[in-house]
């Protein structure tokens, strides 16, 4: 069954000068990870919409809770936004480097926010592993990014993802598949920039 569109969230002031601090500090970092390593699949999204957003759906009464969860975390920006929100934030990234700086730009902030390294793609999706096998970075041979979080998709009441352009349809059938019912999904796109859908509030697809 088809995800629902929701609304873009309205034009935004800018984030608090906290939140501004934060992403300056995590680009600063981002650009000298880039410069030192060689990751050629990270690519950072738009934080400052992305904290807009998050903060959009926080105020909204929108969700049933406030489990969050990066498929695909790299630096792991928004996970500790998302953190900043108030949100029970969890990243899912198959780089450990990317793990590593993550965990220390949590750490070095006081931030609660967890990493687990492995893929985001469900035990048990063989059918959409083999669909990806051209897309080289949705891969499962890290080992379940769930499975180590302790946690299953549908646990989560937003799921954040900067997909490739090849990979949109991929990430979206995923969290049709496996998200909870009611849940959000926000992507950040190349071209189109930030979406909101939901998981239709029926019964799920049978695995």
């Amino acid at each position: 069954m088809p995800l629902v569109d929701l609304p873009r969230p309205p034009r935004e002031p800018p984030p608090p000068r906290s939140i501004r601090r934060f992403i300056r500090e995590a680009n600063r970092r981002i650009e000298r990870f880039r410069r030192d390593c060689h990751v050629p699949a990270f690519v950072p999204s738009d934080f400052a919409g992305a904290y807009a957003a998050l903060s959009f759906l926080d105020e909204s009464g929108c969700l049933s809770g406030n489990s969050f969860c990066e498929w695909g975390s790299g630096f792991g920006v928004t996970t500790c936004l998302a953190a900043m929100l108030g949100f029970r934030a969890t990243g899912i990234e198959i780089d450990g480097e990317l793990v590593d700086a993550a965990r220390s730009l949590a750490e070095d902030y006081g931030i609660e926010a967890e990493f687990a390294r492995g893929s985001f793609i469900p035990a048990g999706a063989d059918d959409f592993v083999d669909a990806a096998s051209e897309c080289a970075w949705l891969s499962s041979v890290a080992g379940g990014g769930h499975e180590a979080l302790g946690l299953d998709p549908d646990d989560f009441d937003v799921i954040f993802a900067y997909p490739w352009p090849d990979e949109e349809c991929l990430t979206a059938a995923l969290f049709e598949r496996y998200a909870r019912a009611g849940a959000v999904l926000l992507t950040d796109h190349e071209v189109g920039g930030l979406r909101l859908r939901r998981r239709r509030r029926t019964e799920r697809v049978t695995r």
